[in-house]
């Protein structure tokens, strides 16, 4: 579990990556695309990569084992993290690998024709397209649940619109786009009362607030390191145990086999199944890494201080009247917006030459720039580096921005 805060300081020094090749501060406000790293994470990465490296479960050597011991004691670290226990977890290449690998195994060992899948509106392309790609293939829809007029998924017309046929049920914790945080437990209790299971992208969750599969009733859970100040490469797909067990394996190759013949193959019990070839070795000791870095700071701290820039930032940008907010006032950690006449693009550009970084575009959820009738948003996300310094210096490169549009 995510432990509380003890320690308030400026962790900007703990992250090489926030200053220019100059020297200067780089102020990054795209976390929510991918977190930069802190020194403990990069020299865990290091270490296991140097002097530390062997092959995990395979070796009978002194090294290999101590380094498998550490696979998977980064494995316990990473469940634990979410309240899961460690044969519950899966080390994946990341969220996007995690939900194929439910769509291509659970999906396909139980959808049929007629069968009913339902996602929302504000989905990430990762958390539709497989989807789609699973129902065609067996013949299941897929239900699209609106949004209501503060843009977080409308859990009433979920419930009106969910049935017996409905078998998975598959939503955003948290918005990539708009920061919207949907209420779990409901979401599961509606899910589970037509019998269907819920799967829950927490790409922006696990980052940004304390997580416990079990309190927020979820059946499959996705994450990336990467976002949670780990490596690229690696993720997590956690489902409760007797799903997991009854999921057939998706890809087969070394590491997930009990025995192989020409004649039949009989395979690993728990997350081994899951994990064919040799594993991402170092990724996974550095996401155990961050695990720790972020556990010892406690999720708690991080997301009252997040949310406070957020309010900050919504209140300032919410004075100017030719500036449109999306999400709702108390989104975690993400604010998306407009600026009349001038493109998220150009906005992102100029910002960039004041060592702005913000994030423009469609954020790989093009069904919700439809919905909200924009081809695109800017959008300023924090992470426990971001301070009220990051804001005025996006807010300085706005004004500057509406000056070149001849806008102030």
């Amino acid at each position: 579990m995510n432990a509380p805060a003890t320690i308030t300081r400026d962790w900007r020094a703990d992250f090489p990556g926030l200053h220019t090749a100059e020297g200067k501060p780089w102020h990054y406000l795209d976390t929510a695309a991918t977190a930069q790293k802190p020194r403990a994470v990069i020299d865990a990465m290091a270490r296991a990569m140097g002097e530390d490296y062997a092959t995990v479960h395979r070796g009978v050597y002194a090294r290999s084992a101590e380094m498998t011991l550490a696979y998977e004691d980064a494995r316990r670290k990473v469940a634990g993290f979410i309240g899961g226990a460690e044969n519950e977890l899966v080390f994946t290449r990341g969220a996007t690998e995690a939900i194929n690998l439910v769509a291509q195994s659970w999906g396909r060992a139980n959808l049929k024709p007629g069968d009913r899948i339902m996602l929302s509106q504000l989905e990430h392309h990762s958390n539709i397209v497989p989807w789609q790609m699973i129902a065609q293939e067996t013949g299941a829809v897929i239900d699209v649940c609106p949004l209501t007029a503060d843009h977080q998924i409308d859990l009433d017309a979920a419930e009106a619109m969910l049935t017996e046929a409905h078998k998975l049920v598959a939503l955003c914790h948290v918005s990539n786009v708009l920061g919207s945080v949907l209420d779990a437990p409901r979401a599961a209790a509606l899910a589970h009362k037509v019998g269907a299971k819920l799967l829950l992208d927490g790409c922006q969750s696990a980052p940004h607030m304390p997580v416990d599969v079990t309190a927020l009733g979820c059946d499959f859970y996705v994450f990336s390191a990467h976002k949670l100040y780990g490596p690229t490469g690696i993720g997590a797909l956690w489902a409760k145990a007797d799903i997991l067990a009854a999921m057939p394996p998706w890809e087969g190759g070394g590491a997930m086999i009990d025995r192989v013949t020409f004649d039949r193959t009989t395979y690993a019990s728990g997350p081994q199944r899951f994990e064919a070839g040799t594993p991402a070795i170092t990724e996974a000791i550095a996401f155990g890494a961050a695990v720790d870095f972020v556990s010892a700071i406690g999720l708690g701290q991080m997301h009252a201080d997040e949310a406070a820039l957020v309010a900050r930032l919504r209140r300032e940008l919410g004075a100017m009247n030719d500036v449109t907010l999306f999400g709702p006032a108390d989104s975690a950690g993400i604010v998306s917006f407009t600026i009349d006449d001038i493109h998220p693009h150009d906005l992102g550009t100029i910002l960039d030459e004041a060592n702005v970084a913000i994030r423009a575009g469609h954020h790989c959820a093009q069904p919700l720039m439809d919905y909200l009738g924009v081809p695109a948003t800017a959008r300023a996300s924090f992470g426990l580096y971001s301070t009220d310094a990051d804001i005025d210096a996006l807010m300085t490169g706005i004004a500057r921005t509406r000056r070149i549009f001849g806008k102030g």
